[in-house]
């Protein structure tokens, strides 16, 4: 069965339609805005309706190369961006773990990056949007324009129309490289001193750790810092990749392959500290450079929880969240900490928060991976922190409700016409 989301589950027969141009009229039928399927759970599925393909709305409108400020369609990923705009001294301003995102996309996911706590997340460098509803009404957003739409659309999950086009900041740079700092820590008490105790000027930081450790090695791994070369070559670097043929018929991240793993990737760096120059892509999009690296969990899918918490609770609920991942026997191949900062975009359903953000991966075991999920979503709760929709396929109504008091009122705004699984779930 073909994937429509990135963590093949909840599996879900789709039917997709590709709008052919920003200027064609919406389908008189239920549909749901979709871009590159990137989105992990169900957030960007709609079973009982089409998927609306942006792929078609692929072209740039406007670029300045004197100020950076970029107009584009719907369907442009981030990916093309990057190309078009870094030999011109340009890059994205706030970008995920993936480039295989569309600028759309991006928007409604409001997505975060490794500089959220300077930064803040992609919303807060959105000028404006052009949001098209299921009317055929078009309206054209910002935060003074149609303002509540705008903040509505910021992070609203593709629900209150299908997004034409954007018009985005870019952040000047002088190099496609990055100096990038790591840190090898003991345990997960170092990670909050090396955050609080961390170079300003390095404005990307973010901690893999080691799932697997116990006691007083809980929380282990790298604290990664970087910033932008001051100078150095705007020539786009060839990256070759590898990709995962096939999907696997059971899963290959199992319990022995995640301590294998973590125990060889937390040894890879013997000294304590590390400096070198990366390129972007390896830096920001480690991944990328694995095609289908999902097809690694076999034809059942993962689930990611990725959690924000108040920097108050979060170093407590960290350590309770990873305890019980050493007490389930469960684990994940790659573990993602970071902390984000105050800055905020506005947006009405946006995930990030001041705190400290966790994301984890576990394969699909049926049952018994729900239950687990919904005990760190426990601790979440209990913490005042909140679950990431995007990367969502198990949060309970009332979690959700409870953590986005402000659904009801995208509920209000959002275009009849437009439902997900995920919104489906979520409210009822």
């Amino acid at each position: 069965m073909a994937r429509f989301s990135w963590g093949g589950y909840p599996a879900s027969t789709q039917r997709v339609k590709k709008l052919a141009s920003t200027q064609s009229p919406l389908p008189k039928e239920p549909f749901l805005p979709y871009g590159l399927g990137r989105s992990y759970g169900d957030s960007c599925l709609n079973s009982q309706g089409l998927l609306l393909s942006s792929s078609h709305c692929d072209h740039f409108l406007a670029f300045d190369k004197d100020t950076g400020v970029l107009t584009c369609e719907a369907g442009v990923s981030l990916k093309m961006i990057i190309h078009h705009c870094l030999p011109l001294g340009w890059f994205l301003p706030v970008t995920p773990g993936t480039q295989f995102v569309t600028i759309a996309g991006a928007v409604a996911n409001d997505v975060h990056g490794k500089n959220h706590q300077v930064a803040g997340s992609f919303g807060c460098f959105v000028k404006q949007l052009e949001l098209v509803r299921s009317t055929g009404e078009r309206l054209i957003c910002s935060s003074e324009q149609n303002s509540d739409y705008f903040y509505a659309t910021i992070g609203g999950l593709g629900l209150t129309g299908f997004i034409t086009q954007v018009t985005l900041q870019m952040k000047r740079v002088n190099s496609h490289k990055l100096l990038v700092t790591s840190e090898k820590y003991q345990h997960l008490d170092d990670f909050f001193t090396l955050s609080d105790n961390a170079d300003p000027g390095h404005e990307y930081q973010v901690a893999w750790l080691d799932c697997t450790a116990t006691g007083k090695k809980l929380g282990r791994g790298h604290f990664i810092s970087a910033k932008h070369q001051d100078d150095g070559d705007l020539t786009l670097p060839e990256r070759r990749s590898k990709s995962v043929p096939m999907t696997s018929p059971i899963s290959l991240i199992n319990n022995l392959s995640v301590r294998s793993f973590n125990s060889l990737y937390y040894q890879r760096q013997i000294g304590q500290r590390k400096i070198l120059e990366q390129s972007y892509a390896p830096f920001f999009y480690p991944l990328d450079g694995i095609e289908n690296w999902n097809r690694l969990y076999g034809k059942h899918g993962f689930l990611q929880h990725q959690c924000v918490i108040p920097k108050a609770t979060g170093r407590d609920a960290i350590k309770s969240m990873l305890e019980l991942i050493a007490k389930e026997k469960t684990g994940s191949f790659l573990v993602v900490l970071k902390m984000m900062g105050e800055k905020s975009s506005g947006g009405w359903l946006s995930f990030p928060m001041d705190g400290v953000t966790l994301a984890m991966d576990f394969p699909y075991r049926g049952k018994q991976t729900l239950d687990f999920l919904h005990k760190l979503d426990d601790i979440v709760n209990e913490a005042g922190g909140r679950i990431y929709p995007a990367k969502d396929a198990n949060m309970l109504p009332a979690t959700f409700q409870h953590a986005y008091p402000s659904w009801e009122a995208i509920e209000a705004i959002r275009d009849p016409n437009i439902a997900s699984d995920f919104w489906r779930r979520v409210t009822s």
